[in-house]
C-alpha cells in the first residue's frame, strides 16, 4: 500500500463526514457515496516504483504488467501475482567437498550478480525465480570443479568465471533472467595438501635458484676465458691489470701489501719503479695519519 491511496481514501471519508454533519443527523444517506468511493479508491489505486513491475491477472487470465507509477485494479476481478524488483540482484552460493577432476575435495564460494529482464516471464513460468537461481548456480559451480583441474581452478579464476556466466546465462534465459557476472570468491583446499603444495613451491623456488647460479658461473667462467685470452695476447695488459689491484689495495689506510719476489721480478723495471712509488706513497699517508 502507497501513501497517496491512503491519503485519497482518507480525505474522502473526511469529506463525507463533514458533508454529512453539515446536512445534519437526519441524512445520514450522503456520506454513503464517499465512503464507498473511499473503499473502492483504497483497493484499486496502486503505486509502483521505478525499479518495480506488477503482474495483474484478470479472472486467472494476464492482464498485463504494470509500472511504474500510478495504476488502477478493479477489485475482486483483478489480482496482483507478483511484484518484480528489476535492480540488479547478489545471490551468494558454494559447493562444499566437491571434487575436481584429479579427484581434489575444495570449497567454493561465489556471488552471481543478476537482473529480472522480462518480469512476465520471470512471475509465469517459474514457482519463485530466486531460488530457482541459487539451485542452478550450485549445480553449474559443481559441474564446473567435476570438470576442471585444481591447478587451472586456483590461477585461472577468470576463465571460470566466465564459463559459469555463460552456463547460469544459458539456463535461466527462458525465465527472463540475464546474469551479469559470476565471481569465485574463494577456493579452500584441505590443510594437508595445503602443506604438500607450499614444499613444492619451495623446492621448484630452490631448483630456481641453482639453476640461476649454475648459469651466472658459467657465464663468469667464460668471461674469465675471454680474459685470459685478452691478458694472453697483450702481457703489458696484465702487468698493468695487477699493478691496478695492487694501488685499489693500498689505498687503504693502515693496509699492509707482501709482494712475492717472483711477481716483482715479473714487472719490467719501469713497472718495478711505478710499484715502488705506489708503495713510498702509501707509507708517506701512514706516516700522516699516524702524526694526525
Amino acid at each position: 500500500m502507497n501513501a497517496i491511496t491512503l491519503v485519497l481514501s482518507a480525505a474522502l471519508l473526511l469529506a463525507g463526514a463533514l458533508l454529512a454533519r453539515e446536512q445534519g443527523l437526519y441524512h445520514p444517506i450522503i456520506a454513503l457515496p464517499f465512503v464507498v468511493l473511499s473503499a473502492l479508491t483504497f483497493l484499486s489505486l496502486r503505486m509502483a516504483n521505478v525499479w518495480q513491475k506488477f503482474v495483474v491477472l484478470r479472472m486467472g487470465r494476464l492482464q498485463g504488467v504494470r509500472g511504474p507509477g500510478l495504476f488502477m485494479i478493479i477489485p475482486v476481478i483483478d489480482r496482483i501475482v507478483a511484484v518484480i524488483d528489476e535492480r540488479i540482484q547478489t545471490t551468494a552460493f558454494n559447493a562444499e567437498q566437491a571434487l575436481t577432476r584429479d579427484t581434489v575435495p575444495v570449497n567454493v564460494d561465489a556471488v552471481i550478480f543478476w537482473h529480472v529482464r522480462d518480469a512476465e516471464a520471470a512471475a509465469l513460468r517459474i514457482t519463485n525465480y530466486r531460488e530457482a537461481i541459487d539451485r542452478v548456480a550450485q549445480t553449474s559451480l559443481r559441474e564446473m570443479i567435476g570438470a576442471s583441474m585444481l591447478a587451472a581452478l586456483l590461477s585461472d579464476r577468470r576463465s571460470s568465471n566466465e564459463q559459469l556466466r555463460a552456463e547460469i546465462g544459458a539456463k535461466t534465459a527462458a525465465w527472463g533472467i540475464d546474469v551479469m557476472s559470476v565471481e569465485i570468491r574463494d577456493v579452500a583446499i584441505p590443510v594437508a595438501l595445503q602443506d604438500a603444495m607450499s614444499r613444492q613451491a619451495q623446492a621448484e623456488r630452490e631448483k630456481q635458484a641453482r639453476i640461476i647460479l649454475g648459469s651466472a658461473e658459467a657465464e663468469v667462467a667464460s668471461r674469465f676465458v675471454d680474459a685470459a685470452e685478452a691478458y694472453a695476447g697483450h702481457p703489458a695488459a696484465l702487468q698493468l691489470r695487477a699493478m691496478n689491484i695492487i694501488y685499489e689495495t693500498t689505498k687503504e689506510r693502515g693496509a699492509t701489501i707482501l709482494i712475492p719476489t717472483s711477481m716483482i721480478d715479473s714487472m719490467n723495471p719501469a713497472s718495478a719503479l711505478i710499484l715502488a712509488n705506489v708503495a713510498a706513497q702509501g707509507a708517506a699517508t701512514s706516516v700522516r695519519t699516524a702524526a694526525e
